[in-house]
């Protein structure tokens, strides 16, 4: 029988985690996190990561791996992965991915192209001559080098930016023309094991049935992140004097903009109304970019008294039959 995992995604505060440990309590499953924030220690109620009796009850993979001054890709998060993948299914459990991180799933599903390694030296560079011109200079020459990967990287987004500006000053060619080489390599959608085996995905998408209530849970939850200490938790990492706002886990949304607030950037009112403005634009972009997923079996989140059981009676019925196949 072809190895089988399970795929759960869906935009932030819809009920992922939930929903994973749910198929914890019926399966032997073994949860991996796709979160590109729960992989920082130190940052755990902003990225509403599970607690402490939660993950020992229901252990998640990739969580905890990074200090926050630490770099992690898209291509070490596969490599992670697949080795979760292949641990957990030579224990006889079935893999659980779960996450609201798209460009991990993309990664993970569909290959990675042969890219050049990061190179500490390369980087550098560029981050040096960012702080000489800025970011948007450096927005501009990528896109006079490769306007097809400008129309896919936004230009807030610093991390794809640099990496992008990295690969071409490497290999001397366009961070696109990779992408294109992996779309053209048959791999789409599978991951082959080390024994070459393809594992076979069950690939599960939360979409909420209301937008409004999802703003609610949105709104809901930062409060309950602000009660429960978030600006103490970013205060610790200010405090430290080894971070900046150009790394990936100070610009993480939430964090960004407690982080503004304690430099006195702006008032408590409005650092709660960015925080909450920004988690429902990236509650946005992932719910655009699952209903491009294709293969997706969607699970309709919301507010109805009945809907989260009949969302979780849907993932047990497909999952049952999905392992038996």
């Amino acid at each position: 029988m072809k190895p089988r995992a399970v795929v759960i995604m869906g935009p932030t505060a819809s009920g992922k985690t939930w929903l994973a440990c749910e198929l914890a309590m019926r399966y032997p499953v073994h949860i991996i996190s796709a979160d590109s924030v729960m992989i920082y220690r130190g940052m755990d109620i902003g990225s509403a990561k599970p607690d402490r009796g939660e993950l020992e009850r229901f252990p998640h993979a990739l969580i905890d791996i990074r200090d926050p001054a630490e770099a992690y890709s898209a291509a070490e998060f596969r490599r992670d992965a697949i080795a979760e993948i292949e641990a957990a299914l030579g224990r006889g459990q079935v893999p659980v991915i779960v996450g609201g991180t798209s460009l991990y799933f993309k990664r993970l599903l569909d290959g990675m192209a042969d890219m050049p390694a990061s190179t500490p030296e390369v980087r550098a560079g560029i981050q040096a001559e960012a702080e000489r011109v800025g970011w948007p200079a450096m927005y501009e020459q990528l896109r006079s080098i490769d306007p097809v990967a400008c129309q896919s990287i936004h230009p807030n987004n610093l991390q794809r930016l640099s990496r992008a500006l990295e690969v071409h000053a490497i290999s001397g060619r366009p961070i696109s023309d990779h992408w294109e080489a992996q779309a053209s390599d048959g791999t789409s959608g599978e991951v082959r094991l080390a024994d070459g085996q393809l594992v076979s995905f069950l690939q599960f998408g939360i979409m909420p049935s209301d937008r409004a209530w999802l703003h609610e849970q949105i709104a809901l939850r930062f409060d309950l992140m602000l009660d429960a200490g978030l600006i103490e938790e970013v205060k610790v990492l200010l405090d430290r004097g080894d971070l900046h706002d150009d790394m990936p886990s100070v610009r993480a949304v939430g964090y960004a903009q407690v982080w503004e607030f304690l430099n006195g950037h702006c008032s408590h009112a409005e650092m709660r109304a960015r925080g909450i403005a920004a988690t429902r634009q990236l509650a946005k972009r992932q719910m655009t970019w699952l209903r491009r997923w294709p293969g997706l079996q969607v699970l309709e989140a919301g507010p109805a008294a009945d809907q989260r059981e009949s969302m979780l009676q849907s993932t047990l019925s497909q999952v049952a039959d999905f392992l038996q196949k």
